[in-house]
């Protein structure tokens, strides 16, 4: 399926719509419709009134019980599936100030419990050290000093045993000369340091072998509900169940091929003692 970024908002608005005007053509009341679905009425009504993203299995409900003709339910499945993707530019960013990106990822995690991240060129601020956090917005004009303090006040969740984090890093990740060179080595230390966390496994891919698969994006997924994947200019949120189930097969084939426990420690330390050499 194919997503125009400037119509993935318009979506949610075409979906209200098209499911208020359904159930006034079949002529029944919101009442009678959450009934027939098993939903509130306030549910319904948020649903129409925009105020509300249904999920798949939301809408399947509701055009089962306003027996939608098979056509048509396969042209608001397509919309619905459109209005629970959304497209973050990095250009939106910056113009309200990427502290706001730092609370809106705040949020993710405080409603989430299970976290799996798959780094394919870079550290995750949550993992970072400070220098990494700060070096990682220094090409990007004015003052983020709000955004910095942001990215290391979440790397408290870390230390949330209820909650539990999969990270996995390839190589290129870890060792990717980011900073000076004793620098790299102090976050390749704190790498390992917070895999010895309990409620932390960190996985590391070596560049060696065969790994017939290849990466495309940076992405993580929260329990299994949202997943966000990275890109160059942006990022795309996915809340469809199709869609977030396809990054969580695709974290359990990196997950194979990764090194866990003492075995990513040791690589990690090599690593770290070839940067202080």
């Amino acid at each position: 399926m194919t997503y125009d970024p400037e119509e993935l908002g318009q979506s949610k608005t075409d979906l209200a719509d098209t499911l208020k005007t359904l159930r006034k053509r079949v002529g029944i009341t919101q009442t009678r419709l959450a009934q027939r679905c098993n939903m509130s009425q306030t549910k319904i009504s948020n649903i129409e009134g925009a105020k509300l993203t249904p999920s798949l299995v939301d809408v399947e409900l509701i055009l089962r019980a306003l027996d939608a003709p098979p056509e048509l339910v396969a042209q608001v499945v397509a919309l619905t599936r459109s209005a629970n993707t959304e497209w973050q530019d990095v250009w939106s960013q910056r113009r309200t100030g990427l502290e706001k990106k730092q609370n809106e990822l705040a949020g993710f995690e405080q409603s989430s419990t299970e976290f799996r991240y798959f780094l394919l060129s870079m550290v995750t601020g949550l993992l970072a050290t400070p220098e990494y956090v700060r070096a990682s917005l220094a090409h990007i004009s004015g003052d983020h000093s709000k955004a910095i303090a942001k990215k290391l006040e979440r790397q408290s969740i870390l230390y949330d045993t209820s909650k539990h984090f999969t990270f996995i890093l390839t190589e290129q990740a870890a060792r990717w000369p980011f900073l000076p060179a004793s620098a790299m080595a102090m976050q390749v230390d704190r790498l390992a340091s917070i895999s010895l966390l309990p409620n932390i496994r960190l996985g590391i891919i070596p560049l060696g072998g065969h790994m017939p698969v290849g990466p495309l994006n940076t992405f993580t997924v929260y329990d299994k509900r949202i997943a966000t994947v990275e890109t160059q200019t942006g990022a795309m949120v996915f809340r469809d169940h199709r869609d977030v189930r396809a990054y969580l097969d695709e974290f359990d084939t990196y997950e194979g091929y990764a090194l866990f426990g003492d075995a990513a420690r040791e690589r990690l330390s090599d690593w770290a003692v070839l940067f202080r050499s």
